[in-house]
């Protein structure tokens, strides 16, 4: 690895291990009967944002590459089913570790939100492909259905997250014309959030266009991160299990690298060009 990357993945592991000696409930449940696991939750999780960062969408070519070249840091690794076991039974501490690294950079307390939808190819057969029609700080997202209403997923976003909203009262929300609606703009005005978007066809012009073309273009760039950089789609899940543990890590490893560079005070905080290579 390079030496930026063993230095990010030195600091994610320390803090992933302090958070669970501060909260062990964190950690995911097992047996009080039984030998404890020779690979730590903090080693684990560490491992997976590597893997991502590194390009590696196959677990098996990812561990294989691990145990030639990254046996200093890791001495042990499971195998392929038992490393998937693990990491699948890890969401929720991944999922936790994506709001404590967010918190902890100066990213959060922005007062500007962009909401938006991207498609996560769940199938590349054949087959499949002929019967289709899963700085960027991830403040929150969802896994959905490709024909579910993005305005409900919206809020039901922010109805799980009540700390969320409780924490960015009068927070601006910029987002496409497809998050429309009175009844949709009035639930978010009641949870102190100001919608901003085009104008639809026929409906006066809106406040904020002068600021849509730049913000576009900004989370077109965070999603191409994902995709092109992070293999968003390349996932390999084949489960609803498998997708969702693949898809957050990936958010997990770029919320790493914006902390990371944000700690560090590197110009860009969400390049990964020091780490993905």
């Amino acid at each position: 690895m390079t030496t930026e990357l063993n230095t990010l993945a030195t600091a994610l592991y320390v803090k992933i291990d302090d958070q669970l000696i501060a909260s062990p409930d964190l950690a995911p449940e097992r047996p009080q009967a039984g030998i404890q696991p020779r690979l730590s939750d903090a080693e684990l999780v560490t491992l997976a944002v590597l893997s991502a960062l590194l390009g590696f969408t196959s677990e098996r070519r990812w561990l294989r590459y691990a145990r030639a070249h990254l046996s200093g840091l890791f001495p042990y690794l499971p195998g392929q089913p038992g490393h998937n076991k693990r990491l699948r039974a890890a969401t929720g501490l991944v999922l936790h570790l994506i709001r404590i690294l967010g918190r902890d950079t100066s990213l959060w307390s922005d007062d500007v939100w962009v909401a938006d939808s991207t498609p996560v190819e769940c199938g590349r057969s054949r087959q499949t492909a002929q019967r289709s029609a899963l700085a960027g700080l991830p403040v929150a997202f969802a896994l959905t259905g490709a024909k579910a209403d993005e305005r409900t997923t919206l809020l039901g976003m922010l109805a799980t997250d009540p700390d969320l909203l409780e924490r960015h009262r009068g927070q601006d929300l910029i987002a496409d014309m497809q998050y429309y609606g009175r009844d949709f703009e009035h639930s978010l005005a009641g949870e102190g959030i100001r919608l901003l978007r085009k104008a639809r066809k026929g409906e006066p012009p809106r406040p904020g266009a002068h600021v849509f073309k730049p913000l576009r273009q900004t989370i077109e760039s965070i999603n191409q991160t994902l995709k092109g950089q992070l293999d968003l789609e390349r996932h390999g899940g084949r489960t609803v299990a498998g997708v969702a543990i693949r898809v957050i890590t990936r958010i997990l490893a770029l919320t790493t690298v914006i902390w990371h560079n944000d700690k560090t005070g590197q110009p860009t905080a969400r390049s990964l060009t020091a780490y993905d290579h």
